[in-house]
């Protein structure tokens, strides 16, 4: 039996080699599912046959396996010995391959080796010391271990803001306040750029300090407030000086430095933010992409097997367990909807469209609330008989009035929106997504709104007739140094955004871990639940946060200091609440995903905080009384002051890469450039598509040849 099965395999083999006038691959080749598409792809037929007879014909030695240890310049390329993709047994082959190669070496390739070997021996424990030297590293570790990789992404997340805010801050106090601390503390000469001549007089007068007996709780209000004391402080723009600082022949321009080092901040961040979105992307496209199966890729790819602690073989698992649920859970959704009839998806998206007339509706409730708000408190900060006036509470609740509307709609929409979303059944990843967005625009847009009302008073609504606008070009009466307003407000809501966070975590987190923990059989706190760290709510706070320093960084220059002490003492609070008032979450997300669109909503939060930054540098007129540009019709204009006092080849050149001519040929070749890296781009695509392609049709032959070894072995 065996025999006659043998032979007629044997006599098939021979009719397909006769049918390629050779001994060629066997029957069985031909019918493989990725010589189904030889019209489409080539002749794959010709490609088993070579495949076959090299086979047939070469006897394949073992140790030609190994990969040939090969000297020359192509050595320096070569990577170390432990990360070549060999088991054991073949890097023990290669190693002695090595060592009779460099045997036969003469001393210089040898020393070259040698100290090849310890460059690269150096570089590899000093990677590792940096990488045990990484900031939170073992906390982070601890947190994706037990809540998962989402709840990781936004410790990551907040540690990377800590990082760019801590840098930023070296920026902002090397070359702004370093220097005048330094000028006053030496008193260096300071010659004055201020033209007070062409100034009207009523516009020079500003003196924010109290006078008489003041009480201590006046300064405790102006703590709190930015106001009095603290606004001829290092804190905000009113303090510094429209001057130069002559010494050792060089000359420091204090008002170029300061808007330079504003416009380099923003600049600086906008370009470490693209550079990590542009990280996370890719990484985002490797492990979004399920077309290849990701289970199979978590399962037989995700563990670390250089894990030697029980504790961290226990944080990998929970973390890959995390995975896979949210993985299953996507699934399921998608399923279910897949099985949904036309009647359901009719009615499943009247519906939808009913929920979003009612989030349009919420946020413009929202917005209209904010507005009266700021209007209110100003025109009641503004009034010399203002009814506040010695009553410190109602004062301090009156300058707080937009902070608080603000703060409430950031607290009490989203509760609605995530109501909401709930019903409008849409699967996790995009339900993060949704309310992600929708929660970015109600806070952002506050902002705006909070900034137009501030503009509206200060430029008197744009009508220049009104007599508080008419002599000073803003409105000198409400504000007489309003880029030191605009800072305070950015002031008072990044100081009102910590202690809401100190509020809710003493008076809500804690108190609702201890009934559930102490009083389990109540139905309603059975109902409520232990709560959940949600991570939407919380990285949206965080680029809320950074929003309001990049808009107040040209008004208050300390900012990016104070919201870098603000973020380390956020991570150490969340972490505390996390541990000891959260459970990991019902329902986790991915993490991937995730850290790119965290990124894509801080860009949006930067774009928006540079708008009213370039406004003031470009449009508004400068106090006449306060700040280093003082008496300049913009502060732009000291930049173009400066670049006229330069050597005439400075301006020259200068010139010459402002112009059109410089401009022109520069937006050609970007445009080029812009092109080439999209054609390459989808070069890079369709290759990949390709290569996906073959995998899956190997994929397939796999299945075909097992099927036919099992039904030969039968």
């Amino acid at each position: 039996m065996d025999s006659g099965r043998e032979s007629s395999i044997g006599s098939r083999e021979v009719e397909a080699g006769s049918s390629w006038d050779r001994p060629g691959p066997p029957s069985l080749f031909l019918q493989l599912p990725s010589n189904q598409t030889l019209r489409f792809r080539g002749n794959k037929a010709a490609a088993w046959g070579a495949a076959w007879d090299g086979a047939v014909e070469a006897t394949v030695d073992p140790q030609e396996l190994v990969p040939e240890f090969a000297v020359g310049e192509e050595e320096e390329d070569s990577r170390p010995l432990k990360e070549l993709p060999l088991h054991l047994e073949e890097k023990r082959k290669l190693r002695v391959l090595q060592e009779q190669a460099a045997s036969r070496l003469s001393g210089w390739k040898l020393w070259r080796m040698g100290k090849q070997q310890t460059l690269r021996r150096l570089k590899s424990q000093v990677k590792s010391a940096v990488s045990y030297a990484e900031m939170w590293r073992s906390t982070l570790h601890h947190i994706e271990g037990h809540f998962g990789t989402g709840i990781q992404s936004y410790f990551n997340f907040l540690r990377f803001l800590v990082l760019m805010n801590f840098v930023a801050s070296l920026l902002v106090v090397g070359f702004v306040v370093a220097p005048n601390v330094a000028f006053e503390l030496q008193g260096f000469n300071q010659t004055s750029h201020q033209n007070k001549s062409s100034v009207n007089a009523s516009c020079l007068h500003y003196n924010p300090t109290p006078q008489g007996l003041v009480s201590y709780f006046s300064y405790i209000m102006d703590l709190l407030s930015g106001k009095g004391f603290m606004e001829l402080t290092y804190l905000f723009y009113g303090y510094y000086q429209n001057s130069a600082v002559d010494f050792v022949g060089f000359s420091y321009n204090v008002p170029v430095a300061y808007l330079l080092t504003a416009f380099f901040y923003l600049l600086f961040c906008l370009t470490w933010i693209v550079r990590r979105s542009v990280y996370c992307l890719k990484c985002s496209l490797v492990s979004e992409d399920t077309s290849l199966g990701s289970y199979s890729n978590k399962v037989f790819a995700g563990w670390d097997f250089g894990l030697m602690q029980h504790t961290a073989v226990q944080l990998k698992h929970k973390s890959i367990r995390y995975e896979l649920r949210m993985d299953l859970e996507e699934e399921a959704v998608r399923r279910c909807q897949a099985e949904m009839t036309t009647a359901q998806r009719v009615t499943l998206y009247a519906l939808r469209g009913l929920l979003n007339f009612l989030v349009l509706g919420l946020l413009g409730g929202s917005f209209y609330c904010i507005f009266l708000a700021t209007t209110y408190s100003q025109w009641l900060q503004g009034r010399t008989d203002s009814p506040v006036k010695g009553k410190y509470f109602l004062e301090l609740l009156v300058n707080y009035l937009p902070s608080i509307v603000i703060t409430a709609a950031n607290l009490i929409v989203p509760m609605i929106f995530g109501i909401i979303v709930q019903l409008e059944k849409y699967p996790l990843s995009f339900e993060i997504k949704i309310t992600l967005l929708r929660n970015v625009f109600l806070r952002l847009a506050s902002l705006v709104v909070l900034l137009m009302s501030l503009w509206t008073q200060i430029t008197c609504n744009g009508d220049q007739q009104n007599p508080a606008c008419q002599n000073c070009g803003y409105n000198n009466h409400l504000h007489p140094c309003w880029e030191t307003s605009v800072g305070q407000e950015m002031y008072k809501l990044l100081i009102f955004d910590l202690l809401i966070m100190l509020l809710v975590m003493m008076f809500v987190d804690f108190p609702r871990k201890m009934l559930v923990t102490y009083f389990p059989s109540c139905p309603l706190l059975k109902l409520w639940g232990q709560q959940e760290f949600m991570v939407p709510s919380n990285v949206l706070d965080l680029v809320y946060g950074q929003t309001l320093c990049w808009t107040g960084a040209l008004f208050c220059p300390l900012l990016p200091v104070l919201n870098t002490i603000k973020y380390i003492a956020v991570f150490y609070l969340k972490k505390l609440t996390l541990y000891a008032n959260c459970r990991p979450a019902e329902r986790t997300f991915r993490s991937s995903s995730s850290n790119f669109f965290f990124l894509l909503v801080l860009i949006l939060g930067l774009t928006i905080s540079c708008v009213p930054a370039l406004y003031s540098m470009f449009v508004l007129p400068p106090s006449k009384a306060c700040g280093p540009f003082r008496g300049e019709p913009t502060m732009w204009n000291t930049v173009s002051s400066a670049i006229s006092e330069l050597p005439h080849t400075a301006r020259d050149f200068l010139g010459f890469v402002s112009s059109v001519a410089f401009a022109a040929p520069l937006f050609l070749l970007l445009s080029i450039l812009m092109f080439y890296l999209k054609a390459l781009a989808d070069s890079y695509n369709s290759m990949v598509k390709g290569l996906k392609g073959q995998l899956r049709l190997e994929g397939q032959d796999k299945l075909f040849l097992v099927k036919q070894i099992s039904e030969m072995s039968q």
